[in-house]
């Protein structure tokens, strides 16, 4: 059999420590596209290919800010945070969200969280605070950095 990777006993003894990084996942024109379509927001640096390469700084478009913000669940997920034994997960917010870099379409982006906090806030009920940095490949500066918040239910 084998041992769990984080349970509810040991999630506190790893404050301070990386839980883990994600693969890439490339964000291109398309998704882009399909992001602005689902929410609304079609501005011309997101959508307009010839426009963005034309006046912009970026030389391309660039994905919505909270498309990046987007994926971070699921690369949250890929990481295996989750204690074992869980039998809910609920996003419970974020605190800190700041947009450092723009990400040019077709750039590749993953996830690196480092465990904040992991407290019992009722019984069964834990709260964990993880420092969430989403990378883009071959850049100096981060995406996104946030603490993301997780309610964790036994």
């Amino acid at each position: 059999m084998d041992t769990p990777r984080f349970t509810f006993d040991t999630l506190p003894t790893l404050i301070g420590q990386e839980l883990g990084v994600s693969s890439w996942v490339t964000i291109d024109q398309d998704m882009i596209n399909r992001f602005a379509e689902t929410t609304g927001d079609r501005q011309w640096i997101h959508v307009d290919v010839e426009r963005a390469r034309r006046e912009t700084p970026f030389g391309s478009t660039i994905a919505h800010g909270y498309l990046t913000l987007s994926l971070v669940a699921a690369m949250m997920e890929e990481i295996e945070a989750a204690p074992q034994g869980a039998s809910m997960l609920i996003n419970y917010g974020l605190d800190k969200l700041r947009f450092l870099s723009p990400v040019k379409a077709g750039s590749r982006v993953r996830l690196r969280t480092r465990l904040l906090s992991f407290d019992e806030k009722k019984p069964g009920q834990f709260l964990m605070r993880s420092a969430a940095t989403v990378e883009i490949e071959g850049e100096d500066r981060p995406a996104l950095a946030a603490e993301t918040l997780l309610l964790y239910i036994q």
